[in-house]
């Protein structure tokens, strides 16, 4: 398990002073009275830490078959708020694989949850956010979904509902928008993942082990700059 260092807070702490605006919409944090049970769906793994990537979930589109879920009423109902890009987690990342499931010293409260559902709008999400990735990278959970915090609140995001209708949109153009709504984070260090039909699903940033912005690898970079996209409005 990788501890952050003092010099890696200090990094968050400057990247959070800048903090722009992550979420244009509104959300009202519901309560939360306990922790989602998460079984574990694949073996532990320890392998050293070599970088990190922070996964933003498209909301429109992963809400438009799960409106009416019970399951997913948080993010989906339109009760709390409607979401654009939502936190889908913070992952630390091996040379080849990544290290999952590691033994938790500390548990999730529910006071600590309900912090993040403005962020990660799904108790699951997040207790299994905490229990497959957070585990292998500090002791306690405030502290892992502080980081994710501080990072997520240094995003600006791109007006992806203008860019949407654009003629001709591709994966470069969602690349590019989100790398000139926030200088110092290259193209190169965005990630799309669209679907089998060309819908954006996700972005995926990629830190290296000190949190600067690093060009992705193959499997985190996805979908190709001349990838025809297309991008759900919700509407």
């Amino acid at each position: 398990m990788r501890c952050f260092s003092s010099s890696t807070a200090v990094l968050l702490a400057s990247l959070g002073a800048t903090a722009a605006n992550a979420q244009a919409y509104q959300c009202r944090a519901p309560l939360v009275s306990g922790v989602p049970l998460i079984t574990p769906d694949s073996k532990p793994r320890s392998v050293p830490t070599t970088g990190y990537t922070l996964a933003l979930s498209w909301s429109p589109e992963f809400c438009k078959p799960r409106e009416s879920s019970p399951a997913h009423r948080v993010q989906c109902s339109g009760s709390n708020g409607r979401f654009g890009m939502v936190v889908h987690g913070l992952w630390p990342q091996g040379q080849r694989t990544w290290p999952q499931w590691c033994r938790q010293q500390n548990p999730l409260t529910p006071a600590e949850l309900r912090k993040q559902m403005c962020m990660m709008p799904n108790a699951r999400l997040v207790a299994r956010q905490w229990s497959k990735h957070g585990s292998c990278m500090t002791k306690k959970p405030e502290t892992y979904f502080g980081v994710t915090r501080i990072l997520w609140e240094s995003l600006s995001i791109p007006e992806y509902d203008r860019i949407s209708r654009e003629d001709g949109l591709t994966a470069g153009r969602i690349r590019s928008a989100f790398a000139a709504a926030n200088p110092g984070i290259p193209k190169a260090a965005v990630g799309v993942k669209l679907n089998e039909r060309g819908w954006l699903e996700e972005l995926r940033i990629c830190y290296s082990k000190r949190f600067r912005p690093t060009r992705c690898d193959d499997r985190r970079f996805g979908a190709r700059d001349g990838a025809r996209a297309k991008i759900w409005r919700g509407l």
